[in-house]
């Protein structure tokens, strides 16, 4: 496996397992620095009941999305209640962003687990709350490609200042992300340069799924992963997919995604090898 990492440092390890990236109140910390670049983060956030946490944004903005269980987010004098999820094979939820340079207090009665997906931005916006009716739900691919897309925080559906972020779901047995796909170079109107996280979470107790990554230079990242509930996988470049689902465990995975773009825009490049009748 191979990757790219910042200065004489060795690059981090773009499959990051489940309880290895903890961190306080997170069972998964990943910012800019510990992933090798300059944007994309992800924390995954266990609340007990009547738990409390004090998120500070700093530099980056962020989106709070309800796993299993619902909160209350407090920005300034802004206050949201988020209803949430028993779990994320349960539908859409309601989400939350928080700008940067805030504070903001996120609370839960009953518990539950919960998402912070951020990015290091410029622009201060307003805090928002997301209502799950609006999310736009995308069914995606025919057959054993078929998966269940939450554009919840696409480019063309949600404002942000550079995060992009969805939800996928692909049926037990099936592939997703798929044809192969990049968006690690700048090309005006063709492909955005864009880190991804992928972050999945496996139905059933014993479920698990793969995650491939392969080079698009030489030298690139190389990864083919089995996932378990928790596991993130980094993807700074390359070709990435398929996502595979084992038989009988339907695969959930949220992508977080950022760049330095002077656009916020998902534009990828397919493969050109694995396209015919995929897409």
């Amino acid at each position: 496996m191979t990757g790219r990492g910042t200065g004489d440092s060795p690059p981090p390890d773009r499959h990051v397992r489940a309880a290895t990236a903890a961190a306080g109140s997170y069972v998964l910390d990943i910012d800019p620095r510990s992933a090798g670049w300059g944007y994309s983060a992800l924390r995954i956030l266990e609340l007990s009941p009547g738990g409390s946490h004090l998120l500070g944004a700093g530099d980056s903005e962020w989106i709070v999305l309800p796993l299993s269980g619902g909160c209350a987010v407090q920005v300034e004098d802004r206050a949201m209640e988020l209803r949430g999820r028993e779990s994320v094979f349960a539908g859409v939820t309601d989400f939350a962003y928080v700008p940067r340079d805030v504070h903001a207090r996120i609370t839960s009665g009953a518990g539950g687990r919960f998402a912070l997906a951020g990015a290091k931005c410029e622009r201060r916006l307003l805090a928002r709350y997301g209502p799950a009716p609006e999310v736009p739900v995308e069914h995606r691919g025919t057959g054993g490609c078929a998966r269940t897309v939450h554009n919840f925080a696409a480019a063309d559906s949600f404002e942000c200042d550079r995060l992009i972020a969805v939800e996928v779901l692909t049926p037990g047995g099936n592939w997703s992300s798929y044809p192969p796909h990049k968006h690690d170079e700048h090309r005006p109107g063709e492909e955005t340069r864009l880190e991804e996280i992928y972050y999945f979470e496996i139905e059933g107790p014993h479920g698990f799924g793969y995650q491939r990554v392969s080079p698009s230079r030489p030298g690139g990242t190389d990864l083919l992963a089995e996932v378990r509930s928790g596991d993130a996988v980094l993807v700074p470049d390359g070709w990435h997919g398929p996502s595979i689902a084992a038989p009988g465990h339907d695969m959930y995975y949220l992508n977080v995604m950022a760049g330095p773009g002077p656009e916020r825009e998902w534009r990828i490049c397919f493969h050109p090898d694995h396209t015919e009748g995929y897409r």
